[in-house]
């Protein structure tokens, strides 16, 4: 690896991404103000929209057909219809060339705020507290995104622009099935690296690895009766609960010391097994008909999606057969997530270039991150055996109450990506 930047050039950039301080913070409480759930992208992605424009790129759109990605490998089965929800990508081409090319990715959707009512401030009307950004999204991962953004514009506000070509992605569903990045993926250039600024979890993190994740949906029909009758009836609410309750046998195999991979050892309980949903029931004083679950189930290296989805297949269909649920019908979909576990090649150049420019930009150390959750990244590594260099700001209660990024952090993620951007590609001169 070489160092491709003067001295000059790299004050010139860290001058400019200084100089971009509070519009970066702006641009964040505009984009975390887009309530950017599922199916409801568009504000989010309109916004990204305009921020690539003002970047002097041309945004256009690339839709997730599924009938055009089903047989990858990185597909997973859709929740619900794709149309008016397209990602937005836009491409830099260099002016004389003979640099690397790089993609900047991020997804623009989160999950739902769950109580609302429960968060200090309104989840969609982000607040600054004590040098945090506090809102849905903000960190996980609207900062990230941010920053990428930023980095490029200091590079153009320094008198430079990158000597390779440079990808930026929005994309939607990386949530729930990914099926966003790997649409986007195939509609680009095969890059010579990704950059991913997802969050850190509470400190600012290099993503090594990543458990992959099955969703399932099992779907219990019991026998209605009134309460006094109880008896006679089957309660398809406590038969989704006998269910769930054998998922947690099934964790615990799941953790077995002898199951997990080296790059998760010191890492407790990484497998975990979630009862994210329940819906079911008619009235309080009837023995309920229909009781709906969904799961979320984790999966270690050396196992797969597809392994793990037969494993709860095998579960569901014993505990059908169970007396305890005296006969209940029960179904089972696999809609969402069917996602490979990763492991990231941490001693990719791109990899080990953030790491020192990190350390330039900040005077810290970018911490390792075996995440038990999952990312777009694995897309990069495991299907288009692309280099992914996957680390953001820390962020602090995502998918929870006021869930927040600090500001601080988010810039000197900026200032790391810039530098690493130039470094990786190479810079040519421009006019300001």
């Amino acid at each position: 690896m070489t160092d491709r930047l003067d001295g000059g050039a790299r004050r010139a950039i860290l001058d400019a991404v200084a100089a971009l301080e509070t519009e970066s913070v702006e641009t964040l409480l505009r984009l975390t103000r887009c309530p950017s759930t599922l199916g409801n992208e568009q504000s989010a992605l309109a916004e990204m929209a305009r921020i690539y424009e003002s970047l002097g790129l041309a945004p256009r759109r690339v839709p997730v057909v599924p009938a055009a990605l089903e047989g990858h490998p990185g597909f997973s089965p859709p929740l619900i219809a794709y149309e008016g929800r397209d990602n937005v990508v836009a491409e830099y081409a260099p002016r004389d060339g003979g640099g690397r090319s790089l993609c900047l990715q991020g997804h623009v959707d989160v999950v739902p705020e769950g109580a609302a009512d429960m968060w200090q401030t309104p989840p969609y009307q982000p607040a600054i507290r004590d040098g945090r950004v506090h809102g849905r999204g903000a960190g996980d991962m609207k900062a990230g995104i941010v920053s990428y953004c930023m980095a490029f514009k200091a590079l153009r506000l320094a008198g430079l622009a990158p000597a390779g070509p440079v990808q930026m992605a929005s994309v939607i569903e990386e949530e729930c099935t990914g099926n966003g990045a790997l649409a986007a993926m195939l509609a680009l250039p095969k890059p010579d690296a990704v950059i991913i600024p997802e969050p850190g979890p509470g400190y600012d993190a290099l993503y090594t690895a990543e458990v992959g994740v099955v969703w399932a949906w099992v779907t219990v029909s019991g026998r209605p009766a009134h309460v006094r009758d109880m008896q006679a009836g089957v309660n398809a609410i406590e038969a989704a609960a006998a269910i769930a309750a054998r998922f947690k046998d099934y964790e615990s195999r799941q953790n077995r010391a002898e199951r997990i991979h080296p790059a998760f050892h010191g890492v407790n309980h990484p497998v975990n097994v979630n009862l994210g949903t329940i819906e079911g029931g008619e009235w309080n004083s009837s023995v309920a008909t229909r009781c709906r679950i969904g799961l979320r189930v984790g999966v270690m290296m050396g196992y797969t999606a597809s392994q793990t989805r037969a494993d709860i297949e095998a579960l569901v269909a014993e505990a059908a057969r169970d007396p305890v649920l005296r006969g209940a019908q029960v179904r089972l979909e696999f809609k969402g997530f069917m996602a490979d576990p990763c492991v990231f090649d941490t001693g990719a150049e791109i990899v080990r270039l953030a790491r020192q420019t990190y350390a330039e930009a900040t005077g810290g150390s970018l911490r390792d991150y075996p995440a038990t959750g999952l990312t777009d990244g694995r897309h990069y590594a495991l299907h288009q055996g692309t280099p992914v260099a996957c680390f953001g700001p820390d962020a602090v209660d995502i998918h929870g109450i006021d869930e927040n990024v600090g500001i601080a952090s988010m810039h000197g993620i900026t200032r790391t990506i810039a530098l690493t951007m130039a470094q990786w590609c190479g810079v040519e001169r421009v006019a300001t």
